[in-house]
Order: C-alpha cells, then structure tokens, then sequence
C-alpha cells in the first residue's frame, strides 16, 4: 500500500477538524478543496483494491454504494439546513447525477477508450438492464411528479411519496441481484490476457480490511469537506449570477470524483465493462437509494420536496436515455459515441449557468 494512499486521508481528516474548530477562514478554503480532492484520488485506490479483492461485479458495487452514501449525507444535511431552494437541492442533485453520469463519465471513457484502443466491447445484457431500470427510476421520481394532479405541480403526495421510494429501493434491489447473484456473468469482463491489472495476484485479506478501512475515512473526509465548502459554493453561484440549480450540479460532480476517476482509469485499462458497471451502478443507486431517504427525512420530520423536473431539464432527460440506449445497444463502443454524450453534457452544463 504506498505511503501517499495512507496519509492523505489522514490529513484531509485533520483539515476537516481544523475546520469545524476554526471555521473557514479566507485562504482555508483553497487548502479544503485540495485536501478533498486528494481524498477522492485515495478513494479510488482503497476502492480498487476492495474491489480486487472482491472481484466483479461485487467491486464495482462497492464503490457505487460509498459514493451514493457521500450523496445522501450531503443532501439531507442541506435539507435539514433549510433556507431558500431547499425543497429543490433533492431534485437538483439527482437530476445531476444521472446525467453527469450517463452522458458525462459515459462519454469521458468512451472517448478515453476509443483513442487508446480504437474499439472496446462489452455485454449488452447487463448494460441494457441497468439503463432500462435507470430509465423506469428517472421516470417515476423526477418526470410523474410535474404531471400528477393530486398535489401542486412538481410534488408528490405523501402516498405518492411512500409507493415512488418503494418502487426505488426494489427495482434497485433486483438489479443488484441479477448483477451479483442471478446473472452475474452479464456483468463480468470479456477476457483479456493482455491486461495485467486484470490478472494481477489480488490483495490479502488484511490489505484489504485496511483498504476498506482507509476508504471509509477518506469518503467521511469528503463529504464532510464538500459540506464546508458548500458556502464557498453558494457564494460563488450567486456572485457569477447563475441560478441556485447549479448548486446541485456542483453537489453531484463532487460527489462523483470518486467514481468518475475509477471509470476513466478502468477504460484507460482497457477495461470498458468495469467502467459502464461503475456509471450504470453508481447512477441507479443515486435514485434508488437517495430517493427513500430524502423520502423518508421528509415526511417524518415535514419538510417540503419538490422533485418534479420542468422544461428544458425534462428535455435533457430525454435526449441523455435515447443516446444512451442507442450506445448500449451495440455491445461495442468508439471514439464517436464518446463524443456525442460529451457534446450533451457541455450542453447540460451551459444550459445550467446559462438557462
């Protein structure tokens, strides 16, 4: 285990309770986001060699779960926050998510991969199955809510709330039985005898405790350094003048540092199927899990939540599954469909700043 992976996050929690005691005084804030992100590099490498030691698709899902639960914390602490747009940060965040994933680190290793190895194939069976359940989850909980007729627009009611987080958390749970139990091969890498990683001698159990061990440290670290930042944040927003939704864009690309870095590191690798298992996992976890929470804070404890999209983000949604369906339909991926979902994601993210 080299030194660096040990230490970084032991710093970064060091700057954490620094912060918390001190406050984020000016000048600080530079030295967070750069503990952070070197949190989120010794992330990846603690995941990786769980994930080693697991093996696929067990691997893949550990890091979507750790990531997914960076995202549930930092929303629920800024709902219990309060304050204006509150209602929306859920919303916001989720939609964010499913398409930095899907169009953004999607389209990152595509064309990563595509360059490196001209064309890289994967199974469509499991790829197909994830888009499809991310499809039915992305409809359930941010598209039905602006149409249903039973609460103002956008909202759900209480009933409404309980059956959409049900219907999240069990079509999350059959897709992670097919993907490790029942069809577990649809999820398994092609062989590739030229890929050393792939069949390098796996970590021993105690590397990996420690591994699994560091990881928790380094996630706590992150997310409790996104959560300080998060002013920073805010008063950026509102200084260059963007709407409050790019919050919750901002909220999702750190949370998914973490995933993004594994993926393209993974395609670089030549190892395109642990990438589309981390993008498609990591996506449905961020609505079939973050959804019964959100769900569950809100109505125990009353607070209002807004998770139906409108326009141009419905429009988006749309646009980000019919490419999508249409690259995993193929099992062979290229330098153009990298393109392409790259080309949609600048889009999202101008049309974030710039509504």
């Amino acid at each position: 285990m080299p030194l660096w992976s040990i230490l970084v996050p032991l710093f970064a929690a060091l700057i954490l309770a620094a912060s918390g005691l001190i406050g984020m005084l000016p000048g600080f804030a530079a030295l967070a986001f750069a503990a952070l992100v070197s949190s989120v590099l010794a992330a990846v490498h603690h995941a990786e060699t769980v994930a080693h030691k697991l093996g696929e698709p067990l691997g893949t899902l550990v890091l979507a779960l750790a990531v997914t639960a960076i995202e549930v914390a930092l929303i629920i602490a800024i709902m219990l926050a309060g304050g204006d747009g509150a209602e929306r940060v859920p919303r916001d965040t989720i939609f964010s998510a499913v398409m930095i994933i899907s169009t953004g680190v999607v389209g990152l290793c595509l064309l990563i991969g595509g360059m490196r190895h001209r064309e890289q194939s994967f199974r469509v069976e499991g790829a197909c199955a994830g888009i499809s359940a991310l499809f039915a989850l992305s409809v359930l909980s941010l598209v039905l809510p602006t149409f249903t007729t039973s609460s103002a627009s956008g909202t759900y009611t209480n009933s409404q709330l309980a059956f959409a987080a049900v219907a999240s958390l069990a079509l999350w749970g059959v897709f992670v039985f097919i993907q490790t139990v029942r069809h577990r091969d649809y999820f398994l890498p092609r062989e590739d005898v030229s890929n050393e990683e792939v069949h390098a001698e796996p970590p021993t159990s105690a590397q990996a405790w420690a591994a699994l061990a560091l990881l928790f440290v380094a996630l706590v670290a992150v997310v409790g350094l996104a959560k300080m930042l998060s002013p920073t944040i805010e008063r950026g927003v509102a200084a260059i003048g963007a709407p409050k939704s790019v919050i919750g864009v901002v909220i999702a690309l750190l949370v998914l540092l973490p995933e993004t870095w594994a993926a393209i590191r993974a395609a670089r690798a030549n190892r395109i199927q642990t990438s589309l298992n981390l993008a498609i996992g990591s996506a449905l976890a961020s609505i079939g899990l973050t959804i019964p929470a959100v769900v569950g804070v809100a109505v125990v404890l009353d607070l209002p939540l807004r998770l139906g999209l409108e326009g141009k983000d419905l429009v988006f949604l749309g646009l980000a599954f019919g490419v999508s369906t249409l690259t995993m339909s193929s099992g062979r991926t290229n330098v153009m469909q990298g393109a392409i979902h790259l080309v949609i994601f600048a889009a999202f993210l101008f049309m974030s700043v710039v509504p």
